[in-house]
C-alpha cells in the first residue's frame, strides 16, 4: 500500500474511530479518548489484512500454482520455450512472472551467438532481478502489521496505567472515596487493555500467517527457478 493511499486510510480510520466511539455503550465510552486510537489501529490491522490478502491471492494467478509448475516444466522440458513463455503469460502469478521473465530473456539471448555459460548466466540474473521487483510487492506493510502489534500493546497497558491513577486518585480523597470516579478508572483501564491485547493478538497472528505464505513464496520460486534452470542446461547441453 503506497503512502499517498495510506495517509487518507489512517485519516478516515480516526474519523471513524471518533465516531464509533461517540456512539459506543456508556461502559465502552468510559475507555476515555485514548480508546479512539486503540480503535484507529485496530481498523488499520483489518484494513492491512484484506490488503494482503488480495495482493496474496493476485500471486497465485489463474488455476493451481502446483500444477502450472508441473506444466510448465513439462513444456521446458520439451524445448517448447515460446509455448512455456505463453503459459507464463496466461497464468498471470508472481510465480509465472518471474519464470516467465528467465525465459524471456533465455529465448532472446538464444538467438544471439553467446556461449553457453553467457547464456545460462544472462537467464539467472534475469530471474533473480525479476524475483527481486515480486519480492517487496508481497512483503509490503508486513512490518506495519509488526508494529501495530507492538503499539496496541503498549496503547493498552498505557490505558491500563491512565486508568489506575484516575482510579487511586478517586481512592486517595478524603472522606468517603469517590465511588463514580473509582469505577470510572477500572472501567478506563479494562476497556483500553481489551482493545489493545485484541489488536495486538489479531495483528501478530496476520504477521506471522502473511509471513510463512510469503516464505513459501519465495521457496517454490527458488526451487522452480532452479529446476527450470537444469531444464535449459541439459537442454543446450545436448
Amino acid at each position: 500500500m503506497k503512502s499517498y493511499v495510506l495517509i487518507p486510510i489512517t485519516l478516515v480510520s480516526i474519523v471513524v474511530s471518533y465516531f464509533i466511539w461517540q456512539n459506543s455503550p456508556e461502559y465502552l465510552k468510559q475507555g476515555g479518548p485514548l480508546l479512539v486510537m486503540g480503535l484507529t489501529f485496530f481498523l488499520l490491522t483489518l484494513t492491512f489484512a484484506v490488503e494482503r490478502f488480495i495482493v496474496l491471492w493476485r500471486a497465485g494467478g489463474r488455476g493451481s500454482v502446483g500444477g502450472f509448475v508441473k506444466n510448465l516444466k513439462q513444456t521446458v522440458h520439451s524445448g517448447a520455450i515460446e509455448d512455456a513463455i505463453t503459459a507464463c503469460k496466461k497464468q498471470g502469478g508472481s510465480l509465472a512472472n518471474v519464470i516467465g521473465a528467465g525465459l524471456e530473456s533465455y529465448h532472446r539471448q538464444a538467438g544471439r551467438k553467446t556461449s553457453h555459460k553467457e547464456l545460462m548466466d544472462e537467464t539467472r540474473r534475469a530471474l533473480q532481478e525479476a524475483n527481486a521487483l515480486e519480492s517487496p510487492n508481497l512483503e509490503e506493510n508486513l512490518n506495519a502489521l509488526s508494529t501495530i502489534a507492538s503499539i496496541a500493546t503498549m496503547l493498552g497497558l498505557l490505558g491500563t496505567t491512565i486508568g489506575m491513577i484516575r482510579s487511586f486518585h478517586a481512592m486517595s480523597r478524603a472522606g468517603a472515596p469517590d465511588a463514580t470516579q473509582l469505577a470510572l478508572g477500572i472501567s478506563e483501564a479494562l476497556v483500553n487493555t481489551a482493545l489493545g491485547l485484541t489488536t495486538a493478538i489479531i495483528a501478530t497472528m496476520l504477521y506471522n500467517y502473511f509471513t510463512t505464505k510469503v516464505d513459501k513464496f519465495n521457496t517454490r520460486v527458488e526451487e522452480t527457478s532452479y529446476e527450470v534452470l537444469q531444464l535449459l542446461d541439459s537442454e543446450q547441453g545436448v
